[in-house]
C-alpha cells in the first residue's frame, strides 16, 4: 500500500499553496497530490484574474484583516504578480457613491486564460522538482478517517495529514465527504444573476479599471469584469440525480495574443441567505438551473436590454438587425425572456443595480446590450471547523472556495498556505 506524510485532493490554487508551503519549509516530507481531472483545475484556468486587496475572496468569518494581509503578502512574494494600473477611479466612485453604491480599488494581477495555463504548467514542474508526487486523473472516494486511508478509483492509499480542496466544482463530493466524517455544515447562501456583454464603448470604465468592483443596494454587486479579447462560456453542471443544467461564466486571454475583439462581460449578482427556515443554497441554484434549461432547451437564455425594455422576448432576429451591433460570443445559448426564468425579486434588484451602473458608467444599458442567464456562484459549504488552521477532524483539513474559505486564486492560495502551517506543527 502506497503511504505519504501528506496528500491534498485538489490541485488548483488551494492545493497548491499547502504543498509549495509544506515542500520548501519541510523538504523531506512526502506529498501526494490528486485531481479527478487529466489536468490542473481551479481558478487559474479560467481567465487567471488574481485580487491582492482584503476583503476581496476572504470570508470575514474565517479573515480578519491583519491576518489576511499577512497571508497576501506571502502570495504576493510567492506569485510575483505585474499589477494593472487604474486611472479616473475617483470619478466613478463618485457617482456610484451618489446613488448608495460603491466601487472598491483593488489590486489586481491578470495573465488570461492562456497566461494561466502557462502558470500552472510552470507551477506543477516546480511542484514536481521539490519531489510533490502529482496523480492527475485519480478520483478520491472516499477516507477512513481511524485508519488514516483515502480509497480512490484505483488504490488505497495511507496518510499523516490529509487536505481536502475540491474547489466550487466538487461541492456534492464534499458535502459527501463532510456527511461521512459526521461534520456539522451548512450551505445556505447563494449568489444568482446575469451575465452582461457588451462592447467596450459602452463600458468605457475598463480602460480605466480591468475589473471593476461595485456594490449596490440590496446584496448586489458586479463581478469578473472581462475585457479586449473576451468570451462568454457555459458551464455543465450535474445535480445530485444526474440533471444536468449550464451556467454562463466569461473569461478573456492575454494581450500579448492581439486578438482583441473589441468586447467587455461582467457578472451582476444578487446574494440570497436563506435563515429561516435553513436551506440548501445548492439545492435552491440547481433549481433555478434545470428551469432555465427547461426553458432554453438544456442551453442557457439571453435576451437583449433592448427587448427586455419592451418587454418582449429576444428572438433570433434580435441578434442579426444592424440596429443591434454586435454579435454574442456565446452563441450556444437561446433567445427567450429572462423574466419569464429569475425569480422576480432577484431580478429587480438586479435591474435596479443596472439602471444605477448605467448612470456611473452611461452606455452599459445600450439597447444591444446582452444579458445571460443564469450566472450562479455558489458560497461552498460552510464546516465546523475546530481551529483557525480549517481542521475537521484531528488529521484532516479543508481549504479554498468549495471549502468556503476563500472566493477567489489568491484567498484560495493563502487558504492552502494557513492550513499548511497548521500541518507542519504536527509533522
Amino acid at each position: 500500500m502506497d503511504s505519504y506524510d501528506v496528500i491534498i485532493v485538489g490541485s488548483g490554487p488551494a492545493g497548491m499553496g499547502a504543498a509549495f508551503e509544506i515542500a520548501r519549509k519541510k523538504p523531506d516530507t512526502s506529498i501526494l497530490m490528486i485531481d479527478k481531472n487529466k489536468y490542473s483545475t481551479g481558478g487559474m484556468r479560467n481567465d487567471c484574474k488574481m485580487n491582492f486587496t482584503y476583503p476581496i475572496g476572504f470570508p470575514q468569518e474565517y479573515w480578519d484583516k491583519p491576518t489576511a494581509e499577512g497571508y497576501l503578502k506571502d502570495v504576493t512574494a510567492f506569485l510575483a504578480p505585474e499589477i494593472l494600473h487604474k486611472s479616473n477611479i475617483e470619478v466613478y466612485q463618485k457617482r456610484a457613491e451618489r446613488l448608495g453604491g460603491s466601487l472598491l480599488d483593488i489590486r489586481q494581477s491578470h495573465l488570461g486564460t492562456d497566461g494561466g495555463l502557462l502558470l500552472i504548467k510552470r507551477l506543477l514542474a516546480d511542484l514536481d522538482a521539490l519531489g510533490v508526487t502529482l496523480s492527475l486523473g485519480e478520483t478520491m472516494l472516499s477516507v477512513d478517517e481511524e485508519q488514516h486511508l483515502i480509497t480512490t478509483d484505483t488504490r488505497e492509499i495511507s496518510y499523516r495529514k490529509l487536505l481536502i480542496a475540491p474547489g466550487r466544482q466538487g461541492f456534492h463530493f464534499l458535502q459527501n465527504i463532510l456527511t461521512s466524517l459526521n461534520v456539522p455544515f451548512i450551505d445556505n447562501i447563494v449568489d444568482i444573476g446575469i451575465r452582461v456583454e457588451t462592447r467596450i464603448e459602452h463600458y468605457p470604465i475598463v480602460k480605466d479599471y480591468y475589473d471593476p468592483k461595485f456594490y449596490f443596494e440590496d446584496k448586489v454587486r458586479t463581478f469578473c469584469t472581462n475585457s479586449g479579447d473576451a468570451h462568454v462560456v457555459k458551464e455543465k453542471y450535474v445535480t445530485s440525480r444526474g440533471d444536468t443544467w449550464y451556467s454562463v461564466n466569461g473569461h478573456a486571454y492575454s494581450k500579448e495574443r492581439n486578438r482583441e475583439n473589441g468586447m467587455a462581460n461582467f457578472a451582476i449578482l444578487k446574494t440570497v441567505k436563506f435563515t429561516a427556515p435553513l436551506a440548501s443554497g445548492q439545492a435552491y441554484a440547481e433549481n433555478l438551473g434545470l428551469q432555465a434549461a427547461l426553458m432554453g432547451g438544456n442551453r442557457p437564455l439571453m435576451q437583449r436590454v433592448g427587448d427586455f425594455r419592451l418587454g418582449s422576448r429576444s428572438k433570433e432576429d434580435s441578434f442579426n438587425s444592424d440596429y443591434f451591433d454586435f454579435t454574442p460570443t456565446l452563441k450556444d445559448c437561446c433567445p427567450g425572456d429572462i423574466s419569464l426564468a429569475m425569480p422576480s425579486k432577484i431580478l429587480r434588484n438586479i435591474w435596479k443595480a443596472m439602471k444605477s451602473l448605467d448612470t456611473v458608467v452611461p452606455g452599459v444599458l445600450h439597447p444591444s446590450t446582452i444579458m445571460y442567464y443564469p450566472e450562479i456562484k455558489l458560497y461552498a459549504n460552510k464546516p465546523v471547523y475546530r481551529d483557525a488552521m480549517f481542521r475537521v477532524t484531528q488529521n484532516i483539513y479543508l481549504a479554498g472556495d468549495g471549502a468556503g474559505t476563500s472566493r477567489g486564486i489568491t484567498a484560495a492560495w493563502a487558504s492552502g498556505i494557513r492550513v499548511a502551517h497548521g500541518m507542519l506543527k504536527d509533522l
